[in-house]
């Protein structure tokens, strides 16, 4: 059995960010219920013990918002790792939430564990709780609870097109600035892609047959941010490919046999999270989901 669980599904800010009055922004301090966390999920094979796919700023209100993550016992947490998929503010700024002393095991690429270990901040997670343990690239690896025991579940790393997070800008590309995710167990499979800026043939065919894919839903068109007055950045200046267009995601990922697409990592600006919008209208007759926190898949 392989479970999923979103806990949020919006991009950096989250949706409405603090900052922002943009229609998507607006509409949700309006309607609460299109209110939406910084993409994390959560991951299963025994509905029992947990691993989280980022740790987003907001995860301590979903873990709040999220039952079968909360204590089972006076100090006790389901949480039995966190995988990251880069360096992003919004996927490793959630981890503090995590320092009261709850074992757990953090996985990610050896340039994002450096990242970390430049920062200091992050020495609150006791390393003799909280081993940071490398994810090398196109290898399988079997994630193991805090005592060792098998969890069920298998990751594969693998590089797609990306670029650096945003406050190493500047910096020399690495081979880990963005990863996909393939997630296994009991014989079934979902893929994980929240940044990625093209879809080469060699993905395409990695992707191919796919049970379930998250991909990357951040904007809608490529320049949807300048033309909304909110960025003078494009979405592949960002790492980024848009969902929409001929060379955008929807077109990019058709007729690859995926049993379930879903985007996550969408920006407020995306006008695809208004529930019946024409965008979300296109995106949904092609085939595709746009998750929202509490979504739920069983493979």
């Amino acid at each position: 059995m392989l479970r999923v669980m979103v806990l949020g599904s919006a991009a950096g800010g989250g949706l409405p960010q603090w900052n922002c009055a943009c229609d998507g922004c607006s509409a949700a301090r309006a309607d609460p219920s299109l209110r939406n966390g910084q993409m994390s999920l959560a991951v299963s094979a025994d509905d029992r013990h947990w691993f989280l796919i980022n740790a987003s700023p907001d995860l301590r209100q979903q873990l709040i918002e999220t039952p079968a993550l909360h204590p089972q016992g006076l100090r006790h947490s389901p949480i039995a790792g966190v995988i990251l998929t880069n360096g992003e503010v919004d996927a490793v700024a959630g981890l503090l939430s995590l320092r009261e002393g709850s074992p757990f095991r953090l996985y990610a690429h050896p340039d994002v564990l450096e990242v970390l270990a430049e920062n200091s901040i992050f020495n609150v997670l006791n390393p003799a709780l909280v081993p940071r343990l490398p994810m090398a690239l196109d290898r399988p690896l079997s994630l193991d609870l805090p005592d060792g025991s098998p969890s069920g579940l298998e990751v594969e790393a693998f590089a797609v097109p990306g670029k650096p997070a945003w406050y190493l800008e500047g910096a020399a590309p690495r081979e880990g600035d963005t990863i996909g995710l393939r997630l296994t167990a009991g014989g079934r499979s979902l893929f994980l892609l929240p940044a990625c800026a093209a879809v080469p043939p060699e993905l395409a065919e990695r992707l191919r047959g796919a049970d379930l894919l998250f991909f990357d839903g951040t904007l809608w068109t490529d320049d949807e941010m300048i033309r909304a007055g909110l960025s003078q950045k494009t979405g592949l200046g960002m790492g980024h490919m848009a969902i929409s267009g001929v060379g955008g995601a929807i077109a990019a990922l058709a007729g690859l046999e995926i049993g379930r697409k879903i985007f996550v990592h969408i920006n407020n600006s995306n006008p695809v999270l208004l529930p019946g919008s024409p965008e979300r209208q296109e995106a949904e007759r092609a085939g595709w989901c746009v998750a929202r926190p509490g979504l739920e898949v069983s493979l």
